[in-house]
């Protein structure tokens, strides 16, 4: 099977510019062809608000961008591709004429997708002189962050180029879903159309507001939906009988007069008003560009933590990132993932945004407890949030850090801190953290600590109201014995 070298996105706008980020962003070159005049520019902003979302999306060393240009020709654009995917708005006869120019440029052992969202393949690869190399592969907005793609063929479309255009959608990082049979809008459209079409009802009808009808999806089943699909849910709404009690119980309720699902609303002025106004209203100041990056953010957490799902294997799309990162990890070599912890002063669960490709507790996370444990003992002498507004602090200087065991998503985790000694500018801590079950030693971390005037830059002698708060502490650690590890060089062995 070729892999991707040279992709070709014809149309460069919304969805244009996020294949060819996908495509880029994935190490492939990438050559865009649109007259629109502001294409560059418009592919050009898709593109940075991608390279934002793929420097939080994953840990994993990301291949070095591909080349993008923009061409002056579909011809030109076209040549010595693996991949040409089509853009342009959603005419048949517009899609028809630039489909064929496509077909008849593109190099014989490439393969061409349509992003329609409902046109027939049937009907797309009519004038074609090679139909058995094109498909529908609709994506979904940002597609440099939604993986799915619904695959569809046409009576000419050929098996085995839906099967290569699914293996080379997993070398981008994404889920190719082949549609066996043809019909207009697919499969993906035709469920979202049915949900749409009641939340305009009930809009019409005034039994809810835009803003509580997204509030009841993006709180409630849409967050089910994201991980599970809709009919693995009803299994589990089944109980332990499954999907078929839950089609016993709740199936009748199918023919109850709940939803005017088959009749759609008039689309009248003041139905578009109301809309368009409680929109207006929902999202307040924030702009679209405020949305997009604020719809990014929301994305990649959802596909971190769901790659974290399963024990650590990956849940749906989570899986499926997982997978990918680990085609990029291939060659890297692991980071150390490895914990740290007598005041016990933080209580914490391992969640999954804590969690790295291997399945356990992200190194930088250890630093993060730490520096969370310093900051409670600090809260317990007086430097607390009041403190430093007035202009002073501890600021640490020095850490050394031992990993000596493990954590794992879920497992409960606390610390503890030694005050080894003190004076009325230093602080000498020595933290331990522990796994709350075993009690075994995951990660100790060895600092100094300076009180200093943040405003002046310098260290500055300790009030006398904070260093009556520390020296009953120094006085009953000084009663104990030296920790374990305690001014351990970096690099000494054990003993």
């Amino acid at each position: 099977m070729h892999r991707i070298k040279k992709a070709a996105c014809i149309g460069g706008g919304v969805i244009g510019g996020g294949w060819a980020a996908r495509f880029l962003l994935s190490g492939h070159d990438v050559a865009v062809y649109d007259p629109h005049p502001e294409c560059k520019r418009l592919v050009e902003t898709v593109l940075a608000n991608a390279a934002r979302a793929y420097g939080r999306l994953t840990m994993a060393p990301l291949p070095k961008p591909g080349t993008l240009t923009f061409a002056a020709s579909l011809q030109e654009a076209v040549a010595d591709t693996q991949w040409v995917q089509e853009s342009v708005p959603e005419r048949l006869d517009l899609k028809q004429r630039v489909l064929a120019e496509i077909d008849a440029a593109a190099p014989e052992g490439a393969i061409i997708g349509s992003s329609t969202s409902g046109l027939l393949p049937s009907d797309l690869q009519r004038d074609m002189r090679r139909p058995e190399r094109f498909f529908v592969a609709h994506p979904f907005n940002p597609v440099y962050l939604v993986p799915l793609v619904e695959l569809v063929g046409g009576k000419k479309t050929s098996p085995e180029a839906i099967a290569r255009a699914e293996k080379l959608l997993a070398e981008i990082g994404m889920k190719g879903v082949a549609i066996e049979h043809e019909i207009e809008a697919f499969v993906a459209d035709r469920l979202m159309e049915a949900l749409w079409r009641e939340a305009l009802w009930l809009v019409n009808d005034g039994v809810a507001t835009v803003t509580e009808i997204d509030d009841i999806m993006r709180y409630g089943f849409g967050l089910r939906w994201a991980q599970m699909g809709l009919f693995q849910t009803y299994r589990i709404a089944g109980g332990e009988a499954g999907m078929r009690h839950f089609l016993h119980q709740f199936g009748p309720a199918l023919k109850w007069p709940w939803t005017k699902l088959m009749d759609v609303p008039d689309l009248t002025e003041d139905l578009i008003n109301r809309i368009a106004d409680q929109s207006d209203a929902q999202a307040g100041v924030l702009t679209i560009r405020d949305l997009e990056r604020i719809r990014d953010d929301n994305l990649v957490a959802i596909l971190q933590a769901l790659k974290a799902g399963n024990d650590g294997a990956g849940w749906g799309a989570g899986a499926l990132l997982k997978d990918f990162e680990a085609r990029l990890q291939a060659e890297a070599p692991a980071p150390e993932v490895d914990l740290s912890g007598p005041l016990r002063l933080v209580e914490t669960t391992v969640g999954p945004a804590w969690i790295d490709y291997n399945g356990h507790m992200t190194e930088h996370r250890y630093l993060q407890l730490f520096g969370d444990t310093t900051d409670a003992l600090l809260r317990l002498i007086g430097v607390d949030a009041d403190y430093v507004a007035k202009g002073a602090s501890y600021y640490t200087v020095e850490t050394h850090i031992r990993h000596l065991g493990e954590a794992k998503l879920g497992e409960r985790l606390h610390t503890t801190c030694q005050v080894v000694s003190a004076d009325d500018k230093r602080l000498h801590v020595f933290h331990t953290i522990r796994n709350t079950e075993s009690a075994q030693i995951v990660a100790t971390a060895e600092q100094m600590l300076l009180h200093v005037d943040t405003e002046a830059g310098k260290s500055t002698p300790a009030p006398r109201t904070v260093l009556d708060r520390l020296e009953p502490i120094v006085r009953a650690h000084a009663a104990l014995e030296e920790p374990d590890g305690f001014g351990r060089k970096v690099g000494e062995g054990r003993e």
